[in-house]
């Protein structure tokens, strides 16, 4: 089906960078915010799409620790408390 929207084109450019950024199309990623507003996603797809992404991230090494993200975000607020 073929849906015709007005949209602001700078909100265009910026949504065709972030779709460009995750690999995707505007199209694809319209049908995705729209699929998962609408409800009904499939967990398979979902799965499938996790599989999909998973292994492809740049951590070098890096490990996800709690306590030093929230000692991170911390450190930010002071700093921006600062200025």
């Amino acid at each position: 089906m073929n849906v015709t929207l007005s949209i602001d084109e700078q909100l265009v450019a910026r949504a065709r960078a972030k779709a460009e950024a995750l690999g995707k199309s505007l199209n694809q990623l319209i049908r995705d915010y729209l699929q998962t507003v609408a409800g009904g996603d499939d967990p398979e797809r979902s799965i499938e799409e996790f599989k999909r992404l998973s292994g492809q991230g740049h951590s070098r090494g890096w490990r996800f620790n709690r306590d030093e993200i929230h000692a991170r975000q911390d450190n930010e607020r002071k700093d921006h408390a600062r200025s």
